[in-house]
């Protein structure tokens, strides 16, 4: 559907132009907007989207050719287990159908109407340098002479040329090399012609012949233009009126044996040997040719043992120190990521230690997302390996994976499962329809487990140090995941506490940050409350754009309406269960208090979530964003 109200059929792979379209409804230069709507009864409509008003009913005719089925209309309509749809085959073809629901259980299927009863006419039917016809009725696909089909099983993806181009000199080609097949009835409409003159059939054909660019020719009316190939949406008609002819140029020797009719200067000259010490020349020739085939093994088998000692000799001065053999993660070149991802093309996010890009591995078949860091080598190499050996074992469902790494020379990526449904933040913030009570729900109690193996099932305590909605990606079957540990930071030994650099985004930062005190995993849980409200209640913390001023801080308000017993008014009319929102946001308010010790656990909190543990009314906490 066009901006234009005009519904148009193209071919894939073409540009949106009327001289590649093969179907369309002729509905444009109304400067409308309009959308396709097919009727419970049966009616394909265009519906105006700014008044909701019908702008024009798609009947008959709108499809110029008959209906091919016999079926009785009126029955179908009058029948109330009558349903119908409208649909895009996989011929190219649009269709409208009606299915008739029979006593028995079953159904009947009636195609009314098409936009096109000649499949042939569908530009795309069949790939290059082929035409579309007919066989019994079936269309098919055929080559044209001087080209096979690229796969004979599939004859749809076109045919490529059997024979190579002769040389030529002075931009004239040679003439005995080649011949001009002319074929009749073929519609050729789409051509991009290097060349167009007014000429009889035979001079069109001549000067075909002698140009080295020209490799078909379409004469129609004494016009005369040349191409190159390929050739694309080629039909052939029988009806008599069609007087266009294509004229191709093919090579002699692909298209005849050497039965007498090639020309004697194509011929190969043969090779006559008079001497009478013939033998002695055949076996020197056999030797000749062994001693040149065993030094060409020789030679390869030094260069391909030379090879692998010095790729082994790279692999050990780029300092792996035995990841390969603690972890089970994939060691990649750098050439081999930059080829997966199309040469860092398409980027997915930014952040502050390096951008990620999409990719992909297996030729397209595993999606992957690699992260090119910046900054990892200034702030320590040993601080790095061992960050790599927590997360690459870390391995749960509520963890976005980390597939593989590269370490060469200054550069540092790492490799991630592709999340295919984007973050939690567009969930939350941008979409037009948000998730629903039990979704958040659901997600709020993912995000939790996945904190709860971080923090108290791996070998090594990981702090994340940026749980925020952005950096908690959802998969294809929208299950939450927490992603970029980029920030992270591991507890060694009986650690509980450790002294680090001020790490984290605003508004998710625990109040500890900036009091130059230890940090410990109870900074993953203050940023987890204000995301556990931000979820709840699908809204940023802190809104400057609300009405009030007492609604700028949700946490603020939140809690007054929590103590007023009138936490159902910031649903807005959202069916879910009380008991469940007021247990959820307790459980935030307690996350989000300034003294660490005052926050629970994170196994407390999924526990509460969880409904297995009961939770007292907090303390109002302080509005603080760092």
């Amino acid at each position: 559907m066009q901006l234009d109200g005009n519904l148009v059929l193209y071919p894939l792979e073409s540009e949106d132009s009327p001289i590649t379209a093969y179907w369309s409804t002729k509905t444009f230069g109304m400067n409308l907007s309009l959308c396709l709507f097919l009727s419970a009864t049966g009616l394909l409509e265009l519906i105006n989207n700014n008044d909701s008003s019908i702008y024009d009913t798609i009947n008959r005719s709108f499809f110029p050719e008959p209906t091919y089925n016999d079926y009785n209309e009126s029955s179908i309509n009058n029948n109330n287990s009558t349903i119908f749809s409208a649909s895009l085959d996989v011929d190219g073809n649009f269709r409208l159908y009606a299915y008739l629901f029979e006593r028995n259980g079953g159904f009947q299927t009636y195609p009314l109407l098409s936009a096109l009863l000649n499949s042939c006419k569908v530009k795309g039917f069949c790939g290059f340098n082929s035409y579309c016809t007919f066989n019994d009725n079936q269309p098919y696909c055929a080559c044209l002479p001087g080209t096979d089909f690229f796969d004979p099983l599939q004859n749809n993806l076109g045919c490529k040329r059997n024979y190579s181009e002769a040389h030529c000199k002075g931009g004239k080609a040679n003439i005995p090399f080649y011949n001009i097949t002319s074929m009749q009835g073929i519609v050729w409409t789409t051509g991009r012609f290097y060349s167009k003159e007014l000429l009889s059939k035979d001079a069109c054909s001549r000067t075909c012949l002698e140009d080295c660019n020209c490799e078909a020719a379409q004469f129609e009316n004494g016009i005369c233009r040349k191409q190159k190939l390929p050739l694309r949406y080629l039909l052939r008609e029988t009806d008599a009126q069609v007087n266009s002819t294509v004229l191709l140029k093919v090579r002699i020797i692909s298209l005849e044996a050497d039965n007498g009719t090639v020309p004697s200067e194509l011929k190969s000259p043969k090779v006559l040997i008079k001497r009478k010490n013939t033998t002695v020349l055949i076996l020197l020739l056999t030797f000749s040719l062994v001693a040149c085939s065993y030094a060409l093994l020789t030679i390869s088998g030094v260069y391909i043992y030379k090879f692998r000692v010095l790729r082994y000799k790279r692999l050990l001065e780029l300092g792996n120190l035995g990841l390969t053999e603690e972890l089970t993660l994939t060691l990649f070149s750098y050439k081999e990521l930059k080829r997966a991802t199309n040469g860092f093309k398409e980027e997915l996010g930014k952040g502050s230690f390096g951008a990620v890009y999409k990719g992909s591995l297996d030729r397209g078949r595993q999606l992957i997302a690699v992260k090119r860091l910046k900054k990892l080598v200034e702030e320590g190499e040993k601080e790095f390996q061992a960050e790599m050996r927590a997360i690459g074992r870390a391995h749960h469902k509520n963890l976005v994976r980390l597939l593989g790494y590269c370490l060469e020379d200054s550069k540092r990526l790492l490799v991630y499962e592709y999340m295919g449904n984007g973050s939690l933040a567009d969930l939350l913030f941008k979409s037009t329809k948000p998730p629903d009570w039990d979704e958040r729900t659901r997600i709020a109690l993912d995000v939790a487990r996945g904190i709860l193996y971080l923090h108290g099932e791996c070998e090594t305590p990981i702090i994340h140090c940026d749980i925020k909605p952005q950096n908690i990606l959802m998969d294809d079957l929208w299950r939450a995941k927490i992603s970029d540990f980029g920030l992270a930071k591991l507890l060694m030994g009986d650690q509980t506490r450790t002294f680090t650099g001020v790490r984290g985004t605003r508004g998710y930062m625990a109040p500890e940050w900036q009091k130059n005190t230890p940090i410990s995993v109870k900074a993953d849980i203050y940023s987890y409350g204000i995301v556990l409200l931000e979820t709840v209640f699908c809204r940023r913390n802190l809104d400057t754009n609300v009405s009030k001023p007492e609604e700028v801080i949700l946490s603020s308000m939140v809690y007054r309406c929590l103590v007023e017993k009138e936490l159902d008014k910031l649903m807005l009319g959202e069916e879910m269960d009380k008991r469940s929102l007021e247990r959820m946001v307790t459980v935030a308010l307690w996350c989000i208090q300034d003294e660490p010790a005052l926050r629970p656990s994170i196994k407390t909190v999924v526990m509460i979530l969880e409904g297995i543990t009961d939770i007292c009314i907090s303390p109002c906490p302080t509005a603080s964003f760092i």
